[in-house]
C-alpha cells in the first residue's frame, strides 16, 4: 500500500460512515533527508522552544537547533536515570521553562517527548511539532497525550502536532528495540480493530468501516515487511513510520482511539502502572503491546472454543482485595473510576448469551496466538522474555484486572465474565505448551 500521508492533513473527508471526518495537522514529511527541510517548514515561527532528552538531543537535537539559526527561545534536555515518566514532575519542569514570547513548542524524540509537548501546547495555547527520532510508536499524529497523573495513566485530549518530520536517516539508526517496539505496536492493530468490531456489537458503539479497512491493510503490509524492518531497510523504515503516523491521524479522523488501541494497550497500560507503583522495569510500550497481542489471541482463543457461553465471575469481595493486592497505593483510584463508569453494574450477559455465535464469529477473526507469535518473533521478539520479565501470576493479573484501568470496553471484559471465578484456567503462557 502507497501511503500518502498528505492525502489526510487539513482536508474534510465525507465518510460512508456518515461522519465527516478531519485531521488538523498541517504537514508531514518522512523521508531520507527530511531535516533539511525544517527551515522551511517551519518559516512561520520565530521563537521556537525545543524539548529533547540526552538521547535524542544527540540523535539530531544538535542539529536541529544549528538548523533554526537564531530563531529559538529556549531549550529544555531532560537529564533522568531510566525512562523519562511524562508525570506531574516532568510537566511542571516544561511548563515552567517554556517563555512567554514563545510561539511553537517543538519536541526532539519519539512518544514521551511527544506527549509532554503536546499536553503543554495545548494548555498554553500554543502550536507543537514533533521531530521524530525512532519508529517506536503511533502517538505521532494523535490529539491524545498520556500522562501520568496521580499514579494513573491519564489521556487527555489535546491537539495533534502542526507538523511532523522523520528523517528516516535519523529514525533508521534507532536502538533497534525501540524499532521493534514501533513493529508491535503496529501489529497490535490486529487485536484494536477486533475490540472495536467487538465493541460495536456488544455495546453499539460508533464504528467506521472504512477507517478499520484502511488500519487492517497498512498493518497487513507492515507484517509483510518484517524482514526489512528487522535490516533497518530504508523503504521498510520509511514504510513503518508512515503507517505509525498514520494510525495516529485515523484516530483524529474518528475522533477515538479505537483502530489503534483495544485490550493489549490496556495491558500494556497495567504493565506500566504496577510497574511503576512497584518500582519494577517493564518493556517500552510497543514491546509490551507485541506481546501483549499474543496473549489477547491466546484469550480470544480460548472464548471461541466454548460452544455456548459458560460464566464465572468472581464476587465483588474477591475482587476489591485483588485491587489492593495488585494496585497498591492506586487501588483507590481504580476503585472510583470504575464506580465512576458503572462498568461493573451493567449486565452484558444477556447480550452474550443472545449474539454468542457473533461475537465467535468476530473474536475467530484475530490471527491465532501462534500467529501473532511468528509475526513477533520476525523481528527478533521473544514471547518468553515476557514470560521471563513478568512471570505467570502478573501476566494472570493482567488478563483480570487490566481492564479496571480504563473505562472502555474490550474482549477484557467478557473473559472476565467467563473466567474470572476460574483462575486456574487463565494461563497467558499456555499458547506455548500447545505448540509444544
Amino acid at each position: 500500500m502507497n501511503i500518502n500521508l498528505s492525502d489526510y492533513c487539513s482536508r474534510r473527508i465525507r465518510c460512508s460512515c456518515g461522519r465527516e471526518h478531519f485531521c488538523p495537522i498541517s504537514d508531514i514529511v518522512i523521508c531520507s533527508g527530511a531535516l533539511n527541510r525544517l527551515p522551511d517548514i517551519l518559516q512561520g515561527y520565530n521563537k521556537i522552544f525545543l524539548v529533547a532528552d540526552t538521547n535524542t538531543y544527540a540523535a539530531c537535537g544538535r542539529r536541529v537547533q544549528e538548523l533554526l539559526d537564531g530563531k529559538t527561545a529556549g531549550l529544555l534536555v531532560f537529564e533522568c536515570e531510566g525512562a523519562l515518566v511524562p508525570d506531574e514532575e516532568a510537566i511542571r519542569t516544561l511548563g515552567g521553562q517554556v517563555p512567554e514570547e514563545a510561539d511553537l513548542i517543538l519536541g526532539v524524540g519519539s512518544g514521551v517527548i511527544n506527549d509532554l509537548c503536546k499536553y503543554t501546547a495545548w494548555k498554553r495555547g500554543l502550536d507543537s511539532a514533533i521531530v521524530a527520532t525512532a519508529p517506536s510508536m503511533d502517538g505521532f499524529a494523535s490529539s491524545g497525550a498520556a500522562m501520568i497523573i496521580g499514579g494513573m495513566k491519564v489521556t487527555y485530549t489535546a491537539q495533534p502536532p502542526k507538523y511532523i518530520i522523520a528523517d528516516i536517516d535519523v529514525v533508521k539508526n534507532a536502538p533497534m528495540d525501540m524499532i521493534r517496539s514501533g513493529y508491535g505496536d503496529i501489529i497490535g492493530k490486529y487485536s484494536s480493530l477486533n475490540d472495536w468490531k467487538l465493541s460495536h456489537l456488544i455495546c453499539g458503539e460508533y464504528f467506521c468501516q472504512e477507517i478499520y479497512d484502511l488500519v487492517l491493510c497498512v498493518t497487513d503490509d507492515i507484517h509483510g515487511l518484517a524482514a526489512g524492518i528487522a535490516a533497518r531497510e530504508d523503504y521498510a523504515i520509511e514504510q513503518l513510520t508512515k503507517a505509525l503516523v498514520l494510525i495516529g491521524i485515523t484516530l483524529s479522523l474518528v475522533e477515538t482511539t479505537r483502530p489503534g488501541s483495544g485490550s493489549e494497550h490496556h495491558l500494556s497500560h497495567f504493565f506500566e502502572i504496577v510497574g511503576l507503583v512497584r518500582h519494577r522495569k517493564h518493556f517500552p510500550h510497543g514491546t509490551d503491546v507485541a506481546y501483549n497481542t499474543i496473549m489477547t489471541a491466546g484469550m480470544r482463543e480460548q472464548i471461541c472454543r466454548m460452544e455456548e457461553p459458560c460464566f464465572c465471575e468472581e464476587s465483588a469481595e474477591d475482587r476489591d482485595r485483588a485491587w489492593e493486592r495488585i494496585y497498591a497505593s492506586v487501588a483507590e483510584e481504580v476503585r472510583a473510576l470504575q464506580q465512576e463508569s458503572g462498568s461493573y453494574e451493567r449486565d452484558l450477559n444477556p447480550v452474550y448469551r443472545e449474539k454468542w455465535q457473533e461475537i465467535r464469529e468476530i473474536l475467530a477473526e484475530c490471527p491465532s496466538a501462534a500467529e501473532c507469535d511468528r509475526m513477533m518473533s520476525a523481528v527478533g521478539l521473544s514471547f518468553p522474555e515476557c514470560e521471563r520479565m513478568y512471570g505467570k501470576e502478573k501476566i494472570r493479573d493482567a488478563m483480570l484486572y487490566g481492564k479496571d484501568l480504563k473505562n472502555r470496553y474490550s474482549m477484557l471484559w467478557l473473559y472476565y465474565s467467563l473466567f474470572s471465578g476460574k483462575s486456574a484456567e487463565v494461563d497467558g503462557t499456555a499458547f506455548l505448551a500447545e505448540q509444544g
